[in-house]
């Protein structure tokens, strides 16, 4: 009765309705917790706490990043936590980088499910080693330039590379090293400068300080990483811990590598340092260079494989692909968001040097070649024809997307209903050989055996259908990349 007034009174004028919670990620909001069990505490950084979490389904553990949105003050911060999941979904399924599954978004916090490294941080390991062989430093040098050729082939910077943002994948002696923690990076143009001083005090270029730096910062830090793994000390270490402090030794660039331990260090191992902490980053080596060094290489000699970037990579999986997956990928592509395919962009705009808005047979050779990839003239080619979806001689913008987009993710499943509703015309919940036909058709990829051979990998059961299981298992299966020899081998693919 506390709600009705009383005599002579008039009835309180009703609450206004609170106001809609704003959107971090501008989607709905989702339970994680609808969805995994959280666990125990992995660890805690200025914005984050990180915990364990299992799949409630599946039964699998993951890490679960959460960043409390009242810590998010200013406008900027919330673009660091979009921009974060933007990078981590264009760089998945990246060797040496952690991978990222899917974001949810509540009133409280915004959740990112990540893969759970479980061999711990580079950072305890040296610790508690004090310093590596120069064969152990070596190895471990050369994955984190691995990592910065990656991102940096996919117009990333990471800005904040130290020993803690290194996780083993598991305790064995032998784990793969992975990069965690996008959350100040940032993509670039090339010739792009920036001007944040963001980072951690002891690994940051001096370029950084001076707020006017780009990708090369990135190797400054990893020459930083290199010299602690070398001596167990950082090279810029004043007597006190004092940002400043720390800054002012810095941009005085005395590097020591002639007092313990460093007369006892080899000769090859110095001068690579000498190049990677070079005070102007216009000196400093290139991450193919780094690779190529004496010192680096596996048994001291370069390897007879080139590494390729990940562009590469994908569209190599692209031409590898059956008919339908190349189809349904185009589909796809359409009905991706501006903030899903950024990055992509990005890269896209770097290659059409002329800016028409296409990718000619020479600027897809000289992209690939700017990137290091060492590709024979033939296999450009068939990459080139592969991509080249309506035949036109060139890659347009949704070509390249199509032919380099990664489906290989959880987080995509409105994608792949809305592609197998393209093929499904009558909503009958199966492809049908007629379906597959008709769709060809319209893309001009109909031949004798291509509807045999994506029945051959699509349809598991062996029914003359495929279902949505069956659909959505080929669409986010790693299809393999077809070795060099093989590759040189076959006859030109003429169809997209």
């Amino acid at each position: 009765m506390g709600n009705c007034a009383g005599p002579g009174q008039q009835p309180p004028s009703p609450s206004p309705p609170p106001a809609p919670e704003k959107s971090v990620l501008n989607h709905p909001f989702r339970d994680v917790r609808a969805t995994y069990t959280i666990g125990k505490e992995l660890g805690r950084g200025a914005l984050a706490v990180t915990h364990i979490c299992t799949h409630k389904i599946s039964g699998k553990q993951y890490a679960c990043k959460s960043i409390p949105k009242r810590k998010l003050v200013h406008p900027d911060d919330i673009k660091d936590v979009q921009r974060e999941v933007r990078i981590m979904n264009h760089l998945a399924s990246i060797s040496n980088i952690v991978e990222f599954e899917e974001a949810y978004e509540d009133k409280v916090a915004v959740h990112l499910i990540m893969e759970l490294c479980t061999g711990g941080e580079l950072f305890d390991r040296i610790v508690a080693q004090g310093k590596y062989t120069e064969q152990a430093a070596a190895s471990i040098c050369r994955a984190i330039v691995q990592v910065i050729l990656a991102c940096h082939s996919m117009s990333v910077m990471h800005r904040d590379l130290k020993p803690e943002n290194f996780l083993y994948a598991n305790k064995t002696e032998n784990s793969s090293l992975k990069v965690t923690d996008f959350g100040v990076a940032v993509f670039f143009n090339q010739g792009e400068t920036f001007e944040d001083l963001v980072g951690s005090p002891y690994y940051m270029a001096p370029e950084v300080l001076n707020q006017h730096y780009g990708p090369e910062a990135d190797i400054w830090s990893a020459g930083v990483i290199l010299y602690i793994l070398l001596s167990g000390a950082p090279p810029f270490s004043p007597d006190s811990d004092l940002p400043e402090d720390i800054f002012s030794a810095i941009k005085k660039g005395n590097i020591d590598l002639t007092s313990s331990p460093w007369p006892s260090i080899s000769a090859g191992a110095k001068d690579l340092l000498k190049k990677m902490l070079v005070y102007d980053p216009k000196l400093r080596l290139k991450p193919r260079d780094i690779l190529s060094h004496s010192w680096i290489r596996v048994d001291g000699e370069a390897s007879n494989k080139p590494l390729d970037n990940v562009v590469l990579t994908r569209m190599k999986q692209f031409r590898a692909m059956n008919k339908l997956k190349r189809v349904a990928l185009k589909v796809i592509a359409n009905s991706l968001s501006e903030e899903e395919i950024m990055g992509l962009k990005a890269i896209f705009k770097e290659m059409d040097t002329d800016g028409n808005g296409k990718i000619t047979l020479d600027e897809l050779r000289q992209g690939l070649a700017k990137q290091g990839s060492d590709l024979a003239e033939t296999e450009i080619r068939q990459l080139m024809e592969t991509a080249d979806v309506d035949k036109t001689g060139n890659i347009d913008y949704m070509e390249f997307i199509t032919a380099t987009v990664n489906m290989n993710k959880k987080g995509k499943e409105d994608h792949l209903f809305a592609a197998f509703q393209y093929f499904d015309r009558d909503n009958s919940g199966f492809i049908t050989k007629e379906e597959l036909q008709t769709a060809l058709e319209q893309h001009n990829m109909m031949d004798g055996n291509a509807i045999k051979e994506i029945l051959e990998e699509a349809d598991t059961n062996k029914d003359g259908l495929i279902d949505y299981e069956e659909f959505a298992e080929m669409m986010t299966k790693q299809n393999p990349t077809p070795d060099r020899r093989k590759r040189i081998i076959l006859p030109a693919i003429t169809e997209p």
